[in-house]
């Protein structure tokens, strides 16, 4: 059975309320900004849409703005391991980094 996008983001619709807050016009921006995010990661890695652990370092990496949210899309479309790197760094700030 075929998954639309609006199943998929209503999937992490919880998390994106947490994020981002419960307002409904802030919902829909996010909501239209991660179809545009599947639409890019089809034209550029020829997938319906982006893995579950791309979409949990988005929504990471956004801090909670829709700027953030924009420049965390470009980051997964462009190179979606920088996107990991700085996701994790958020999720374990204290975590020592090599030199």
């Amino acid at each position: 059975m075929a998954v639309g996008s609006e199943e998929r983001f209503n999937a992490i619709r919880s998390r994106v309320v947490t994020i981002f807050g419960a307002d409904d016009a802030t919902v829909e921006r996010v909501a239209r900004v991660i179809r545009l995010l599947e639409l890019a990661w089809h034209d550029v890695y020829g997938e319906l849409s982006p893995p579950d652990e791309v979409v949990d370092d988005v929504l990471m990496c956004s801090e909670g703005t829709i700027e953030g949210l924009v420049d965390s899309v470009s980051g997964a479309v462009t190179d979606w391991r920088d996107l990991r790197v700085a996701a994790d760094a958020q999720r374990n700030p204290h975590r020592r980094r090599l030199p």
